[in-house]
């Protein structure tokens, strides 16, 4: 008498033993291939304007540079801001440890949307004011705090990630044994030293991957800069596909389109990322190296006549 699911159970045997001598990368691009072919069915049942979309696509795919500038400028800004309050944080100086706590508390307590907002619409309406209560202030005061939508948008998501990013820096700093810090204090070195050539190289191995996976959100979320308005010119990924699809009565199909531009552009920096942690590990990642010493494999008898 067989046993209960004693069939299915060999079968499944027999699949898992024929399945052995696969790699696994070809297992996951068979999964890949076959999403990929259902997607493209899928395109087909829902009768997509799959060739309004190669048209459009060189159009759309020209605010890829505007998405890559204002991601580009937001990251150096932020890490700029990050490493900052990082210090700040971790700073027993009371005025900067304040500083930098409001800082933190105030960016990553509003919503991005709303402090993209602030500083594309506040600003001029508060160096408009200010100029009015302060006429002595320079010319250029009142125009210089009204800004270009890219601008706006490097500030916002500056600040925001580096909010963000101020505690991924901290716990980086704070990973690394303090008594690295103890040494070279005595050698000598003082406050700045001891952080540049000796704590921060060693934290950035730790602070990178995270900061990678910021930048890629930080590629997304350049799409909120289409929210303030922004002209076809200098308009991104997002705005483009927004105006084209309504324009042509194709919002969905730009919106795909824009889509896969914005997941191609994560693919590419997450290759890239993956390279910058693989470079960076390199000393810190070994291969452990087992010697054994050469033996008998039986322990010889003892001589006769010795005790």
């Amino acid at each position: 008498m067989s046993s209960p699911g004693g069939p299915s159970t060999g079968k499944r045997e027999r699949l898992a033993l024929a399945s052995a001598g696969v790699s696994f990368r070809l297992k996951v691009a068979v999964v890949w291939t076959l999403i990929f072919l259902f997607f493209g069915i899928f395109f087909y049942l829902a009768k997509f304007d799959n060739q309004w979309m190669l048209d459009n696509l060189e159009f759309i795919a020209r605010g890829l540079q505007f998405t890559v500038y204002i991601a580009i400028g937001g990251i150096v800004l932020a890490i700029f801001l990050a490493g900052i309050g990082a210090l700040g944080r971790i700073s027993s100086n009371s005025i900067a440890f304040g500083i930098s706590g409001f800082y933190v508390s105030f960016f990553r307590g509003t919503p991005l949307i709303v402090q993209l907002f602030l500083i594309y619409l506040a600003l001029p309406q508060v160096g408009a004011n200010l100029s009015d209560r302060f006429p002595s202030l320079p010319d250029g005061f009142q125009s210089a705090l009204i800004l270009d939508a890219a601008v706006a948008g490097i500030l916002a998501l500056g600040l925001n990630y580096g909010a963000y990013m101020t505690e991924i820096f901290r716990a980086g700093i704070q990973s690394i044994n303090p008594g690295q810090s103890e040494a070279a204090e005595a050698l000598g070195m003082t406050y700045g030293q001891r952080m540049g050539r000796v704590i921060l190289p060693q934290a950035f191995r730790v602070i990178i991957p995270p900061t990678g996976n910021e930048f890629i959100a930080m590629l997304k979320d350049t799409a909120l800069v289409s929210f303030v308005g922004v002209s076809v010119g200098q308009a991104e990924i997002f705005r483009r596909s927004q105006l084209l699809g309504r324009a042509d009565n194709r919002p969905l199909e730009a919106l795909i389109v824009a889509a896969g531009m914005y997941w191609a552009l994560t693919a590419l920096f997450t290759v890239f990322q993956s390279r910058l942690e693989k470079r960076l590990s390199k000393g810190y990642v070994r291969g452990v190296t087992i010697t054994t010493r050469e033996r008998p494999a039986v322990e010889p008898p003892p001589q006769a006549g010795l005790a």
